[in-house]
């Protein structure tokens, strides 16, 4: 295998995109986001990456639910009572995942029906306008939606440049969230460095870089986490060998033959 130690950038740049409107059921992003990067006299080029948010993604694509409309299963009414969250909540998070992983008070992890394994399956009701009885579900497909917003974007920009969707995730044995992507398009999301020779010769047995995670990450510095209105950053600085043109998020999901925590 070839050093790839090229494809680690000594600078990168991320660059908020401001004046971002309240995105609505419907809401096509791409004209959202070229206004904004035009706004700021950002001409994307085919080596950057756009990081969008996960809850405008959702949002345009109307994934909402009222929990006023839900109806509530003995199980989910069940686990409600032990983790002290509203059976509503609970019943729609269970719609969205395919196993329970821990119930505690205040606490529901649960593996996501693609994959991830989070709190409250993704579900969420910050930042989402209306009666308070709405939540936001994640993406049906967000590599999907990341691929199709890509080439929506590429038809306007005239260039295409590699795009993902972040989401922040809590991680196990730590405190806080962190940025996680989610879905990606046209760019590297898991990079296998093994086989490479360390600056002491001795060859990477296990060392996989997670690309689009790490880029993730950096954006929601910039991005925030509460009021900040800025769901989409511009990062520029990525190697071109970065790109890739079937690389998904999903990549990085670990399958669960090889899950070392049960």
């Amino acid at each position: 295998m070839s050093d790839r130690s090229s494809l680690s950038p000594a600078k990168l740049s991320l660059t908020a995109l401001e004046g971002m409107p309240e995105v609505t059921a419907g809401m096509p992003l791409a004209p959202l986001i070229a206004a904004a990067l035009e706004r700021q006299a950002l001409a994307p080029m085919s080596d950057d990456v756009l990081l969008v948010s996960q809850k405008i993604v959702s949002k345009s694509e109307g994934r909402f639910v009222d929990l006023a409309a839900v109806d509530v299963s003995a199980r989910a009414r069940d686990l409600a009572a032990r983790c002290g969250k509203d059976p509503r909540l609970v019943e729609v998070i269970l719609r969205e995942s395919i196993e329970v992983v821990r119930c505690a008070p205040q606490v529901l992890i649960v593996r996501h029906r693609l994959g991830f394994v989070m709190a409250n399956a993704g579900v969420d009701q910050s930042n989402v306008p209306g009666s308070a009885q709405w939540v936001l579900l994640l993406p049906q497909d967000p590599d999907g939606s990341a691929a199709t917003l890509r080439r929506s974007l590429s038809a306007i920009l005239g260039s295409s440049p590699s795009l993902i969707i972040t989401d922040t995730f809590g991680r196990p044995w730590r405190s806080g969230v962190c940025g996680t992507a989610i879905g990606a398009s046209g760019i590297t999301t898991l990079l296998d460095r093994r086989g490479e020779r360390d600056r002491s010769g001795r060859e990477l047995k296990v060392t996989q870089v997670a690309i689009g995670d790490a880029l993730a990450a950096a954006a929601a510095l910039v991005m925030g986490e509460g009021a900040e209105g800025r769901p989409v950053v511009l990062a520029r600085g990525l190697p071109a060998g970065l790109r890739h043109a079937t690389a998904r998020a999903s990549d990085v999901l670990r399958p669960l033959a090889e899950d070392l925590f049960r």
